[in-house]
């Protein structure tokens, strides 16, 4: 398979994983303290492999100054985008109660939740991508990392939808588009990064984490919080060592 074609397969299955929560979360009642718990575990997975995978690389590629200007661009630039979505809705995307407003309540609410949900997904698939610029294979950790951590992302999302009132149509069709994205994400970072400077993937790299550290922290916790109360840590830990693991496997 080419290299560019694989980039895309790769953040394809990793996207995958979406539609996969969303199934679950769409038809089953899955108590909230069980999504809580789910989404806890994904966020320890994402800061592992964040810590260990994108972080760790990025400084062997370019050193400490891309990775803290990256970082920071990244986590700024995420936030930013993150502040005008939650104006028009997308506030609470992730969460599986009713605090995500139907249309009715907030209009362009539904289109607010979509481009978060893209905005959310991006910096994962983009970096699947750019992994395999060194010439040897993916990194499986950060595919496995991204796939666990999205099952919970699509559960409890999709839950909070129906909630809302949203439809069947609307939910899967919302996150087979994210899983196509991401896709092409993927592909875009192996083709767009190829022949780079060390330097500027190294930054690229970091961006991404940053920008993946302030999706965690915006809106995959707050949903880990909301039910999982004292267990929350025990489980984010233990995401965290798993993905820990996998990148020493």
């Amino acid at each position: 398979m080419p290299e560019w074609l694989e980039a895309g397969f790769w953040g394809l299955l990793a996207g995958s994983a979406l539609l996969i929560g969303a199934a679950v979360g769409f038809f089953a009642r899955v108590p909230r303290p069980v999504t809580a718990s789910v989404m806890a575990f994904g966020a320890g997975v994402l800061l592992s492999a964040v810590s260990f995978e994108l972080i760790d690389e990025a400084h062997e590629q370019g050193g400490l100054l891309p990775v803290v200007i990256g970082a920071a661009a990244g986590a700024l630039l995420y936030t930013g985008a993150n502040v005008l979505l939650a104006r028009h809705g997308a506030r609470h995307r992730k969460r599986s109660g009713d605090e995500q407003p139907s249309e009715r309540e907030q209009p362009g609410s539904g289109t607010a939740i979509a481009v978060g949900a893209l905005l959310d997904g991006v910096p994962e698939s983009v970096v699947i991508g750019a992994s395999l610029l060194a010439g040897g294979p993916v990194s499986l950790v950060t595919v496995i990392a991204v796939f666990l951590s999205n099952v919970p992302e699509g559960l409890s999302s999709a839950a909070g939808m129906r909630q809302a009132g949203r439809t069947r149509r609307y939910v899967f069709g919302l996150w087979a588009a994210i899983a196509l994205i991401s896709g092409a994400a993927s592909l875009a970072g192996y083709t767009l990064l190829g022949g780079a400077p060390p330097e500027v993937l190294a930054t690229i790299t970091a961006l991404a984490a940053g920008a993946i550290l302030a999706m965690i922290t915006d809106t995959m916790v707050p949903e880990a919080f909301a039910d999982a109360h004292l267990l929350v840590g025990l489980i984010t830990v233990l995401g965290f060592l798993v993905a820990f693991a996998l990148s020493h496997a």
